[in-house]
């Protein structure tokens, strides 16, 4: 029986399989460096280029911090408004749901000409692309606390406001949790559109600059370093949410 592997374990293996895949298809198809670099050649463009990889890595990383934060707290705040006003679920919840009909691609120019080329629009991007999953997840979990719970608060006179911040958002931190790590996820998604649609720094406007004077492996780099970038951050925020989870007074 295969002893099972600790995750940074199978991490390190899926990664170590993953590259050498990526270069036995570069031996076997033959594609010039411009097509497809090797690892090796990417690996040494990351090293050559460390300093100006980490100057655009540090925009992106910030406009997405900021977005997270701006959308975990709003997104929250909204999920714990509809929960407690049925008017608000009539009203807004159908307008959320439409929001996530008009692809964020088409959004982002908007932005861009309200908003200008600085931070203002990326962070706009980040926020919207992670605001209905926070939201979502944090009020299906507010709407599936346990009705004895409810029931005995209301037999001992607890207040709607006593109810929500005592009983149902706690019970309902787990959800939000679950957005939260979809949203560390989807906000660099969010940034490098906004950097693609028109910026002068950050990850996507390096892939942008790079491909325009065909230096692939450069490009690749900056995706590289942009896919570690999330992983750190998915990793950092689930380290958060399993301390706040696992909190005694919780």
């Amino acid at each position: 029986m295969t002893p099972a592997l600790k995750p940074w374990q199978a991490a390190l293996a899926s990664t170590l399989a993953g590259l050498a895949l990526w270069q036995a298809v570069v031996m076997a198809t033959g594609l010039p460096r411009f097509i497809l670099p090797a690892p090796g050649l990417v690996a040494q463009t990351i090293w050559d280029n460390r300093a100006l990889l980490a100057e655009h890595a540090l925009v992106t990383l910030s406009e997405v911090l900021i977005g997270l934060a701006l959308g975990a707290m709003l997104g929250g705040l909204s999920a714990i408004g509809l929960a407690a006003s049925p008017l608000a679920r009539v009203l807004v919840r159908p307008m959320l749901v439409f929001s996530q009909a008009i692809p964020v691609f088409a959004l982002a120019p908007i932005l861009t000409l309200w908003l200008g080329f600085g931070l203002g629009s990326k962070i706009a991007m980040a926020l919207i692309i992670i605001y209905f999953p926070v939201t979502s997840s944090f009020f299906d979990a507010l709407m599936r606390t346990p009705r004895d719970w409810l029931g005995l608060a209301q037999v001992m006179g607890a207040s709607p406001a006593r109810i929500m911040w005592h009983i149902r958002v706690p019970a309902a931190l787990p959800g939000f949790a679950s957005g939260l790590r979809l949203a560390a996820v989807y906000a660099p998604i969010g940034a490098i559109i906004g950097e693609w649609v028109g910026a002068s720094r950050g990850l996507g406007y390096l892939m942008l600059l790079a491909n325009g004077r065909a230096k692939t492996d450069l490009m690749f780099a900056a995706l590289i370093t942009l896919a570690v970038l999330t992983l750190l951050l998915h990793a950092a925020v689930n380290a958060g949410c399993k301390r706040l989870l696992d909190r005694p007074d919780r």
